[in-house]
């Protein structure tokens, strides 16, 4: 008998069973999420050879990339706020909701606004996050998207399009079904989704899909013309994975010190963390460029990354072929715990913590100092500038005055004091000016100021 088979059951006892079984589920997956947080808090997958938790989630646990994913924000979000674990497990919040809460939580806001949040559905939240912390409006533009793309879909797992250069998900097919389709792009995926870039498209065979900015689409056409001689079409495939072959060339070279020719010794650094070149081209071939932490059950670990001593350098380890191994971020801190304690490494993780938070302040309030000291240079530059042009103002009116003065006999060294006090109203019509400056000589004349001819119009 098919267990699965509910055709038996009368409504009110399957109704009955789907709310308990609902409720159950709750229950079990507030307790799931328990577990993970303890088991990332406590580093557990480094243990079992996996570079982080969302890896052991995906690989040991085998659970897709979407639910690891949100389970492992969830699970985070809930031990920071332990309340989320009973008001998921009772109904109150569910999954989705507690994964778009997670980043807006704080000690203040966090009880009032779970209780706003109490049953509402994901677009209850969505509508709750928009009053909550409003962003300003996107602007909306009109996308004139292709006609649909023919399928050939004859051979199994493959899949031809017609339009050139675009990768197509069975989904953005369904929206294209329509020629000539106009869509409209003004709203946004909600923060937090995450889209894949690379997707599989038959054996051996992926698409590729990413945006870039102005610099990067002028790089890529300067790739283009230099390969023209090798690469007549400019295929982007082609461009794209000689960039790859060159960046990993340098990056190898950087980091592994990988070279085709060999090299002289360098004399050994004073410094004991130095690894020389020579020793990191060793290792990095012995250890094929992956970590190697091997767990009990006999898994290692996948991750390509950095160098760590065998031995710690605290306790003498020394930068030697046998000496160096290839060590992923997790494992290295693994490693550093199993040799130091785990709550020793925490209170030096915790001290650079403090250390790098003090920087940041001091370079903080540096920067500010630099563009407080900046902004007043600015403003005495700019009175000195406003300065400058008034005084310059003044000179060229108290200049026009000079020759009227001359015309009335006074010597050009009186002239010129006499002129500087009409400087104060460089605005005012010639004439207000000239009396101006005749009103401070020592001596002045009654008939000068009648008999001063007028400017010719």
């Amino acid at each position: 008998m098919n267990r699965y088979s509910l055709t038996h059951v009368p409504d009110p006892a399957l109704l009955h069973d789907l709310r308990s079984l609902l409720a159950r589920e709750r229950a079990t997956t507030a307790e799931l999420l328990a577990h993970l947080a303890e088991v990332d808090a406590r580093h557990l997958y480094a243990a079992a050879g996996y570079p982080s938790m969302f890896a052991w989630c995906v690989e040991e646990l085998h659970l897709s990339e979407d639910s690891a994913c949100k389970r492992i924000r969830a699970a985070r979000a809930a031990r920071q706020f332990p309340a989320l674990f009973a008001m998921l497990a009772d109904g109150r919040l569910h999954l989705s909701a507690m994964v778009m809460l997670a980043p807006c939580l704080t000690p203040e806001n966090a009880e009032e606004f779970l209780t706003a949040a109490t049953h509402r559905s994901k677009a209850g939240i969505e509508q709750l996050l928009a009053e909550r912390f409003p962003r300003p409006d996107l602007p909306a533009r009109i996308e004139t998207l292709a006609a649909a793309p023919t399928l050939d879909l004859s051979a199994p797992g493959r899949m031809n399009c017609s339009v050139p250069g675009v990768l197509l998900s069975m989904g953005q097919i369904d929206r294209l079904s329509a020629p000539g389709r106009i869509k409209f792009t003004g709203d946004k995926q909600s923060p937090g989704t995450v889209r894949p870039g690379v997707a599989p498209l038959a054996p051996g065979r992926y698409g590729l899909q990413f945006t870039v900015g102005q610099g990067t689409y002028e790089k890529l056409h300067q790739a283009q013309a230099l390969l023209g001689h090798a690469v007549p079409s400019g295929e982007l495939a082609e461009v794209f994975d000689r960039a790859l072959d060159a960046l990993i060339a340098r990056l190898e070279q950087r980091k592994c010190a990988a070279t085709t020719h060999s090299r002289p010794r360098h004399q050994s650094s004073a410094n004991p963390r130095h690894v020389p070149a020579e020793v990191r081209r060793a290792v990095w071939q012995r250890d094929g460029g992956q970590c190697t932490y091997v767990s009990v059950a006999g898994h290692r670990c996948e991750a390509r990354t950095r160098l760590d001593h065998i031995e710690p350098v605290a306790r003498g380890g020394r930068a030697t072929v046998n000496g160096v191994r290839i060590r992923c971020r997790a494992h290295n801190q693994y490693a550093a715990e199993c040799a130091f304690g785990a709550g020793f490494m925490s209170r030096k993780r915790e001290a650079a913590r403090r250390a790098t938070e003090a920087v940041r302040v001091r370079s903080a309030a540096t920067n500010e100092a630099r563009a407080l000291a900046a902004a007043a240079a600015e403003e005495t530059r700019a009175r000195a500038a406003a300065a400058a042009e008034e005084a310059r103002v003044r000179a060229a009116a108290a200049a026009e005055v000079v020759p009227w003065l001359r015309a009335l006999g006074l010597r050009v060294d009186e002239a010129r004091r006499a002129a500087a006090r009409c400087g104060v109203i460089p605005d005012a019509p010639l004439e207000e000016r000239v009396r101006c400056a005749l009103s401070g000589l020592a001596r002045p004349a009654r008939g000068h100021a009648a008999a001063i001819p007028r400017p010719a119009p």
